[in-house]
């Protein structure tokens, strides 16, 4: 099925998403996106949507289950509280990519702003997994509770970190596995550094080899790196500002 968005309000365009998965659809192309917000809100069920464009904020916010397939960048806030699915960006992401996530994947080719992966949760057992091909601005990974942040810094630029400040200030769960190395004073002081341990090498070359299916990378090329993990040291970092 296919729905041509070129004419339609992003409440319009979500009211005929909602009403194809509603009556069975299983493959939905969406063709002509600009801007368009909350596409793939509370989306239920196992469907596939091809977004053709650049879709705007909270992408997927809420999801539960279905797969979002953008050819084109994305804006801020994709994956906002998310709870199962996968998001796949063929382009870059905006700024609060995967804000509250509690589940579900998040695949990005290229780059993403800033505050990315803010306050990732983990929730009945689920964490979500969010992985940055290229680099990531300041505050990345700030407040995160829980899942995993991948960033691969593939970008011509470099690691794509190498100027990012305040990298997992207030962290206090959850990891973050950036290729490369990364400088002490670019750190928040909530934040350890250590080399990944056997489970997440395993979790990282599953989540490289999702990436690289999705993008057409090779994997042995990307994991032949050094990754360093960026842990919380404390699990309540600002308890005494609030504790009586």
């Amino acid at each position: 099925m296919e729905i041509d968005a070129s004419r339609l309000t992003y409440r319009d365009l979500n009211r005929d998403l909602n009403r194809a998965v509603a009556e069975g659809a299983t493959h939905i192309t969406i063709r002509n996106v600009n801007g368009q917000r909350y596409i793939g809100t509370n989306l239920h069920g196992h469907v596939t949507v091809k977004i053709h464009g650049t879709p705007g904020n909270d992408l997927g916010a809420f999801m539960n289950g279905p797969s979002l397939l953008v050819h084109g960048n994305g804006q801020d806030g994709i994956g906002n509280t998310m709870n199962d699915g996968e998001i796949v960006i063929h382009g870059h992401a905006g700024d609060a990519l995967g804000l509250a996530a509690r589940g579900g994947t998040i695949l990005v080719r290229d780059g993403a702003g800033y505050r990315a992966g803010i306050h990732m949760k983990e929730y009945e057992g689920k964490g979500p997994i969010i992985v940055i091909g290229g680099g990531a601005q300041d505050f990345l990974g700030e407040y995160m509770a829980g899942g995993t942040l991948i960033v691969l810094g593939l970008t011509k630029r470099g690691s794509g970190w190498s100027r990012a400040r305040f990298v997992g200030t207030g962290m206090h769960g959850g990891a973050i596995l950036l290729r490369g190395r990364i400088d002490s004073h670019q750190l928040g002081r909530e934040v350890g550094v250590a080399a990944p341990n056997e489970a997440e090498r395993r979790l990282l070359e599953d989540a490289v080899t999702r990436y690289s299916a999705q993008f057409g990378t090779e994997p042995s090329e990307i994991l032949d790196a050094d990754f360093v993990k960026l842990f919380p040291l404390y699990l309540r970092p600002y308890g005494r500002l609030y504790a009586y």
